[in-house]
């Protein structure tokens, strides 16, 4: 244990090496699938040992969890904020949309884990990015029942499910410049939610 006086550059230290192995571990994961990546083969990418990465996660299990599980949180604690800082349903649906648009162009990665190694997720971690998940579907659904009254619960959620498809098709469709791209999806979010232009 570092002494007092360097505690809190070791604790930024290994906080930024638990970052590194989450984002490392992202990226091979979506190139070869959780099951075709060892330990071994995420400490190599990392600069340290194997053994090495057991420091900071107890497996490579582990890993993949704390992975999707902080996605959820920060999907769910982000998109919160930017909704509650909007003065009406409308602006709250646009600012999950800009917070859902940049957040899936600059993790294409986290995104190819999330929709295929979700299986691999050990139980306990997998009921908790379920609830997260629903959590954060249910924050779209009720602004865009704030936003057109007309909706029930269940069109709700379609039309949120929807945009979450189109949007998280980045790995494939992200085939323009970045910031073009991010205009085509909020323009397309937009009409799939039914919002107008410019509104």
């Amino acid at each position: 244990m570092p002494s007092p006086h360097t505690l809190g550059s070791w604790l930024v230290e290994t906080r930024s090496r638990r970052e590194q192995i989450l984002d490392t571990a992202a990226v091979l994961f979506a190139r070869r699938g959780f099951h075709g990546v060892s330990v071994s083969d995420i400490g190599a990418a990392c600069g340290v040992s194997g053994p090495a990465l057991y420091k900071h996660f107890p497996s490579k299990d582990s890993v993949l969890a704390e992975m999707l599980v902080s996605i959820s949180e920060r999907l769910l604690a982000d998109g919160g904020r930017r909704a509650a800082e909007a003065t009406d349903p409308v602006g709250a649906l646009r600012a999950l949309i800009d917070f859902h648009v940049d957040f899936a162009l600059a993790h294409p990665a986290l995104i190819v884990v999330q929709d295929r190694d979700w299986s691999s997720l050990p139980d306990d971690a997998r009921e908790i990015v379920r609830t997260l998940q629903r959590s954060y579907v249910d924050l779209w659904a009720a602004q865009c029942r704030e936003a057109d009254p007309s909706l029930g619960p269940a069109q709700a959620r379609a039309r949120a499910h929807a945009v979450f498809g189109l949007i998280n098709s980045t790995p494939h469709s992200a085939v323009l410049p970045p910031a073009e791209m991010a205009a085509l999806l909020r323009g397309m979010a937009d009409g799939a939610l039914g919002l107008a232009p410019g509104a």
